[in-house]
């Protein structure tokens, strides 16, 4: 088998069981995942400081109707209290079906409650007694935006930990970057702090120039954009809003030399075109 075939095949592999992104207010995106991704797709549902709960929820449920698998984010900095926590729980387990959710510590300068950290929400417990089995905590290839390296770094194997102390199944999902090698790099981290969950990397689906720089830079994400800017093959596919292909497939030959790495599967990040992300994983998945 050819090179280039092997590559093929690992990025099929790769892109099995991906996941999409939207926002509570996206209604063209909740719309095309309805209409185009697959049955059981992961969904996930941003939880953006301007929102409220009711908007969560609804998308939520929505998306599980569909036959779709939404996964909202909670989100420590944006929550009021545990009170308002508990609720939004019950309500997106009773009226969703959600099963799973993605804990987040959020961007937030100030927070809205007593929480500023994603540990917080893990540590009420809230999660077990609401009859989830599974949850995604929120990994950063590159420096976070607000947490410094060594923070962070510390702090994802004790979340971890903590959540599966409590009989929830976790996995790892990843803010975008542009390279492989942030990626390849904060696996090997955290596989070196004994940490085996798989782990989901975050890719920008296809979207405009400006919109892509705009989000890499509130992102965090500047390190990897900079550095895209000097490789003109890439960044002339990334850059001019086109796909993230090179990528994919460079993470799923590093994932085929180094299956300890444990990238799952892809996680696209959206910015307002689900259904050209779904079109692209799509494709893909026929090459």
């Amino acid at each position: 088998m050819s090179t280039t075939t092997q590559t093929t095949a690992a990025a099929k592999d790769l892109l099995g069981l991906y996941s999409v992104e939207v926002t509570g207010r996206d209604k063209k995106g909740i719309e095309a995942a309805q209409q185009m991704a697959p049955k059981g797709t992961e969904v996930f549902v941003a939880n953006l400081p301007n929102d409220n709960m009711d908007r969560l929820v609804a998308a939520c449920t929505v998306l599980g109707k569909a036959g779709l698998t939404p996964v909202p984010h909670m989100v420590a900095r944006n929550t009021a209290s545990k009170e308002e926590l508990d609720d939004t729980l019950a309500r997106l387990v009773g009226e969703a079906g959600i099963t799973r959710a993605l804990i987040l510590g959020g961007d937030r300068d100030t927070p809205v409650g007593p929480f500023d950290a994603s540990i917080q929400l893990i540590q009420t417990g809230l999660f077990e007694k609401h009859g989830l089995k599974k949850v995604a905590i929120g990994i950063h290839p590159e420096t976070h935006p607000r947490v410094p390296d060594e923070i962070m770094h510390a702090a994802q194997p004790i979340k971890v930990r903590e959540a599966e102390s409590r009989g929830l199944e976790v996995y790892l999902v990843s803010q975008f970057a542009f390279e492989s090698q942030p990626f390849i790099d904060m696996a090997r981290r955290l596989r070196a702090a004994g940490l085996t969950n798989p782990i989901r990397p975050g890719v920008a689906g296809p979207t405009s120039t400006a919109k892509l720089i705009k989000f890499a830079l509130m992102c965090g994400v500047g390190a990897s954009l900079r550095a895209l800017r000097e490789k003109e093959n890439l960044a002339g596919n990334m850059l001019s809003g086109e796909t993230p292909e090179a990528l994919i497939a460079e993470l799923a030959a590093a994932q085929a030399a180094e299956p300890s790495l444990g990238f799952d599967s892809i996680h696209f990040f959206t910015f307002g075109a689900l259904d050209k992300s779904v079109e692209l994983a799509e494709q893909l998945k026929r090459a």
